[in-house]
């Protein structure tokens, strides 16, 4: 029986493609489900930034920290809102995430959404708590960046946000 070598094992692509058989039974044999590559992106963020959410559950449920950030200081749920995988988004904040997290432009995930034009990521952030008047480095709010951006729909979401 050959045995397989696990330094030789790509488990960030195992995350990327999905395949939640095959990474059970590494996690069942010992891998850590936080282990991040050489950018810092953890498996959950490949799974999540690949909109792989069966696998982005299997993480969690293994105990990966939701709001392990990458070398930018982005975190799986920032990618979720890049990327614009709502349904991973959705169980990464049901698995924990802090969606006040910044990044190392201090930007939340509302800000990007915000930049984005992504109203049902700001919707989903507003809805678990994130606060609309937190400013980035720059000392813009997502109210600030939506409308810089020409998305009035996302800033009339942040602006009733902020009033209620």
């Amino acid at each position: 029986m050959t045995m397989i070598d696990p330094s030789n094992v790509d488990y960030h692509e195992i995350a990327r493609r999905g395949d939640t058989e095959v990474l059970t039974m590494f996690l069942q044999a010992g891998l850590d489900p936080n282990l991040t590559d050489e950018r810092g992106y953890s498996l959950l963020m490949i799974a999540a930034y690949n909109d792989q959410p069966e696998m982005v559950d299997l993480l969690l449920e293994q105990s990966a920290d939701p709001d392990t950030p990458d070398a930018s200081g982005n975190t799986p749920l920032m990618g979720t809102v890049f990327k614009g995988y709502l349904e991973c988004a959705k169980r990464l904040l049901a698995g924990g995430a802090d969606p006040q997290a910044r990044n190392g432009a201090r930007a939340t995930a509302l800000h990007l959404a915000a930049t984005f034009g992504q109203a049902e990521f700001a919707e989903l952030l507003l809805a678990h708590g994130v606060d609309p008047s937190l400013p980035d480095a720059q000392g813009h709010t997502a109210e600030d960046l939506a409308t810089f951006n020409g998305h009035e729909k996302v800033a009339e979401l942040i602006r009733t946000a902020r009033t209620e």
